[in-house]
């Protein structure tokens, strides 16, 4: 028999070796499982709007391994979260996540995308007090953010939210400044944001080559939300010059690409035109169709623009095909969310101005208080000083007054030029006469200078009088706020509106033609004829009577443009009311309607 030996005890530098490389397989398996998340993540936010479906699947595989992601790459995968919900318009819950992200990271780059992704969302939101002292913040912040993605985002959403609030020159400034930057992506992102604000501010063109050029850069770098932003600016360009079939031909071919964005923003924006497009073109079908799917995508907010728009058509279409319950439904929702548009509209620029000024008051305070602090530094030392250092303290001390009277006398003055803007109607809330010459007498000047058409609309309601000797003057009243109303629906954020006094009123059209002119004032006498429904309390007819005249007819003087207007006007009282006649050089109803301002 062979003995049996005693089973081998591993020795000891053998088995603590072994522990160490089970260890060290362990850790190696960690750090790849780190290093994959890290690569996740930043593929994720790389491809967040080219490909907003991958997007998604990359931010689900990061959430699987949540457990296993270091605090600062949880922090990044909350951010993109919160990023995400903004994206496909859910703002109120992208405030909070983002700003549970802000109040945990510490890592200055996360911050400052965090707070950037914020104030986008509480512009949206309509938060504007916030958004526009986050932004204050955020810019005075700029020379201490090192990381070029961060700094090339805050010049976006500044160019975008000066751009809200109607300050086009200071968002060209930031758009220009993205530009002008090494990021690729600019030539595509930062011309989106330009283009459309050249389209706000009545300076782009159809043939713009930065259109052409930002939507190749797009294309290369593969951005359907920038290249849509683009084509859409210029469609709504095209429908404004009565081009609606070049819109409907730009726009319908991305249609499905627009779709797989998921962009809450882009593809109600984009349905809204087509809708529009059909409906110029006569397709109600379709019109009907996708002003419904541009309300169905829309961002679920009652001042969205595109869901007016799209209201609008609906009312429109339903009304010419006779479905008068259904054009009365959705006239009662496009007024709601028109009003409320407009409202926003407003509040946007308000909010700026009031935090713009409260900047500029809080830095005249601080600069007031360092000039107290110093004063009082050196006055403790004059009055260890002879007399001569006494004097001079006075003389200091005089100096600090005057420069706090002065800090003062600006400041009043400053109210008082915000007391001189507010030149509103009383009753309607749009210029009164004054300040509608005052505004007009300047565009016509630009128009001049700039060899740009612009034309004079003056607007006559019928048998006022009658109206308040028949119903009251609180009827009158109703029906002067109610064509108000119709009427801000119908104008440009660059159109200059205003109550001439009683029941007439002045609409200056800058960059118009006088054949668009004509068609605009056409539509806006639809509209006003088309408050006798019964609706608001109006069961009474209503209509207006219409003069336009062109700008280049009176060599751009006011006081000839509104004569011309005026003897248009009077023609169509004379012709019967209810019309739209429009005063042309050349013509025998120019000389005799002048002649007879003569005589007047």
């Amino acid at each position: 028999m062979k003995a049996v030996r005693p089973a081998r005890t591993p020795r000891p530098a053998v088995f603590a070796g072994r522990v160490i490389l089970v260890m060290l397989l362990i850790v190696s398996g960690l750090c790849r499982a780190a290093e994959t998340a890290a690569e996740l993540l930043e593929r994720a936010d790389d491809i967040k709007t080219a490909n907003n479906s991958e997007f998604l699947d990359l931010l689900g595989q990061a959430e699987a391994q949540r457990d296993r992601l270091s605090p600062l790459q949880r922090d990044q995968l909350d951010y993109l979260k919160g990023w995400q919900l903004g994206y496909s318009g859910q703002y109120q819950s992208a405030e909070v996540a983002l700003k549970v992200v802000l109040d945990r990271t510490v890592d200055p780059t996360l911050r400052a995308r965090a707070r950037i992704s914020l104030l986008n969302d509480q512009a949206l939101a309509s938060h504007y007090e916030e958004a526009y002292a986050n932004l204050s913040e955020l810019l005075e912040s700029l020379p201490t953010i090192s990381d070029e993605k961060a700094r090339n985002f805050s010049f976006g959403v500044a160019a975008l939210l000066y751009n809200q609030a109607g300050q086009y020159d200071l968002a060209l400034k930031y758009s220009d400044a993205w530009l002008a930057t090494s990021d690729k992506s600019a030539a595509c992102k930062a011309m989106a944001q330009k283009i459309e604000t050249l389209y706000k501010s009545a300076k782009l063109l159809t043939d713009d080559p930065q259109v052409d050029n930002g939507l190749e850069a797009c294309k290369r770098i593969g951005e359907p939300v920038f290249a849509s932003a683009i084509r859409t600016s210029l469609a709504s360009l095209l429908i404004d010059k009565g081009r609606a079939a070049e819109a409907l031909q730009l726009l319908k071919p991305h249609d499905v690409e627009v779709l797989a964005t998921h962009s809450a923003v882009a593809i109600s924006l984009s349905r809204s035109l087509l809708a529009r497009c059909y409906f110029l073109a006569g397709d109600l079908g379709n019109a009907r169709e996708y002003a419904q799917s541009a309300i169905d995508y829309g961002i679920k907010q009652a001042f969205s623009k595109p869901v007016a728009d799209a209201y609008a058509v609906l009312y429109s279409a339903a009304k010419q095909q006779g479905d008068f319950r259904d054009a009365l439904a959705f006239h009662e929702k496009y007024a709601e969310a028109s009003k409320a548009y407009l409202t926003d509209t407003t509040a946007r620029t308000l909010a700026y101005q009031m935090v713009n000024q409260q900047v500029v008051d809080k830095k005249r305070q601080i600069d007031a208080l360092n000039d107290r602090n110093q004063v009082l530094q050196l006055k403790q030392e004059v009055d260890a000083k002879s007399a001569e250092a006494s004097r001079l303290s006075i003389l200091l001390l005089i100096a600090v007054l005057g420069s706090i009277a002065w800090w003062a006398f600006r400041t009043k003055r400053s109210q008082l030029r915000f007391q001189r803007l507010a030149r509103r109607d009383s009753l309607t809330g749009i210029f009164n006469r004054q300040h509608f010459l005052d505004a007009a007498g300047a565009t016509l000047q630009y128009s001049a200078k700039s060899a740009r058409e612009a034309c004079m609309i003056l607007i006559d309601l019928d048998n006022f009088k009658s109206v308040n000797d028949s119903y009251g003057h609180a009827a009158g009243d109703l029906v002067l706020r109610r064509t108000v109303s119709i009427c801000e629906t119908h104008l440009r954020s660059i159109d200059i509106f205003g109550r001439l006094g009683g029941e007439e009123f002045g609409i200056l059209l800058a960059d118009c033609s006088l054949d668009a002119a004509e068609l605009r004032a056409e539509a806006l006498r639809t509209a006003i004829e088309g408050l006798c429904s019964g609706e608001g309390g109006i069961d009474f007819p209503v209509s207006a009577s219409f003069g336009v005249a062109a700008a280049s007819g009176s060599k751009y003087d006011l006081k000839q443009l509104l004569v011309d207007a005026d003897g248009a006007l009077y023609q169509a009282k004379r012709e019967g009311r209810n019309r739209v006649v429009v005063f042309r050089v050349g013509s025998a109803d120019e000389t005799r309607g002048r002649v007879e301002q003569s005589r007047g």
